[in-house]
């Protein structure tokens, strides 16, 4: 049996997004405000997963000393403090997407924790924006959105005692309302020029268009028709927003929603 241990490391580096070759006009059409030659900066969020055997004497699986040894001779040798583009070489010729800079973190970690094996890698850029990595070609880019509704939980296909009984308060007749963040994930291979899964202004103008406009400020019950006939939970909410988004997107991957702090729903492409 494995067992997985998650260690986080932060650190602030500068970067831009650029193609030599490209007119300044390209560029800005491509990455927007992020092809500025000044650079701008992150304070990002590294999240290393390493899975292992427990080791029945200790009680551990790695001495999180030794990971973080591992993970701060990286960070703090070739990352932290950094303009990546003028002062990684890696970086002075690719282009530090996230989801470049995460995917040579895992080309660079993966055989630094045997006997253990490097299980994934998240990289948060902000709240609203990281990439992930596991074994294989893909990589995973989540972009985080916010809207809010008013919904009541209530079954057709219940009576009023039960839907009372199983929804509680939530089956209030006149509604109730939450701030909702939607977690949309893409997944593919990165493109070898621009460095992305899919271009992130692409992105949020399809789901701006697709999905936000729909449900944001509205009452899910009434004002939404994909919710006509659907009880709006938040499992139902996560999989009607897949299949809003799914025929814009070829790569869509996973839709996340998170309906309060506490509660978190995912629905997630068949394999």
């Amino acid at each position: 049996m494995s067992m997985r241990l998650m260690r986080k490391v932060g650190f602030s580096a500068a970067h831009y997004y650029r193609i030599s070759s490209w007119s300044e006009e390209k560029n800005r059409q491509i990455f927007g405000p992020c092809s500025s030659p000044y650079g701008h900066g992150h304070d990002y969020s590294l999240e290393v997963t390493v899975e292992g055997a427990l080791d029945v004497k200790s009680g551990i699986v790695v001495n999180i000393t030794d990971m973080d040894r591992v993970i701060k001779d990286v960070i703090e040798n070739e990352f932290d403090g950094r303009f990546l583009n003028r002062e990684h070489p890696y970086f002075e010729t690719v282009v530090p997407t996230t989801e470049n800079i995460v995917k040579y973190l895992w080309n660079t970690l993966k055989d630094k924790f045997r006997p253990h094996t490097l299980q994934k890698i998240r990289l948060y850029e902000h709240a609203f924006l990281f990439a992930e990595k596991e074994e294989g070609p893909l990589v995973q880019f989540t972009r985080k959105y916010h809207f809010s509704a008013a919904h009541r939980l209530h079954s057709d296909q219940l009576s009023d005692e039960e839907n009372q009984r199983i929804f509680g308060k939530c089956n209030n007749p006149y509604g109730h309302g939450h701030n909702y963040y939607l977690e949309v994930s893409v997944k593919g291979e990165i493109d070898s020029v621009t460095g992305m899964v899919t271009n992130m202004a692409d992105l949020d103008e399809i789901v701006q268009r697709e999905v936000l406009s729909k449900l944001d400020h509205k009452h899910l019950n009434y004002e939404v028709e994909e919710f006509k006939h659907l009880n709006p939970t938040s499992e139902v909410v996560a999989m009607v927003v897949y299949q809003m988004l799914e025929p814009h997107l070829p790569q869509l991957h996973k839709i996340g929603i998170w309906e309060t702090e506490k509660n978190y729903f995912e629905y997630v492409a068949a394999p």
